[in-house]
């Protein structure tokens, strides 16, 4: 019989005092170019995988900031009250879920991109390519 082990994916913040591990495959990988999450990430978009609850682990102290997406709902984000860096979000109203940004990942995570969402907001410059993932506006 041949072991197929469970991959375990690690992410911490810029000091390495808030971390997170992330077991199995993610529910999505996508990138949004939505204002919130470009605010978030500092950047012309953002990119997250999500994991289920049951398949994270936390460690460290978060601090939580609540903050309203375009829809009205609300969004958890933990961030480490050292360096600042946001580690995971989690979207109301269902909690049942971890989005990790990628770029907080440790090298080698191997995510592939499926979906894109916001793309009305794209910055004329950015391209996403790829003739496997789902795009939204």
């Amino acid at each position: 019989m041949t072991d197929t082990a469970t991959p375990t994916r690690h992410a911490s913040c810029r000091c390495g005092q808030l971390r997170i591990a992330c077991s199995g495959e993610p529910i999505r990988v996508s990138v949004c170019h939505c204002r919130n999450c470009k605010a978030r990430s500092g950047s012309a978009f953002a990119a997250q995988a999500r994991f289920p609850a049951d398949q994270v682990r936390t460690e460290g102290e978060a601090k939580l900031y609540q903050h309203p997406g375009g829809s009205g709902t609300l969004a958890d984000f933990y961030f480490c009250e050292n360096c600042g860096s946001t580690l995971w979000f989690l979207n109301h109203p269902e909690l049942d879920s971890y989005a990790v940004p990628i770029g907080n990942f440790e090298p080698g995570h191997d995510f592939e991109l499926q979906f894109s969402v916001y793309e009305d907001r794209q910055e004329p410059w950015v391209c996403i390519l790829g003739e496997a993932i789902e795009r939204y506006d």
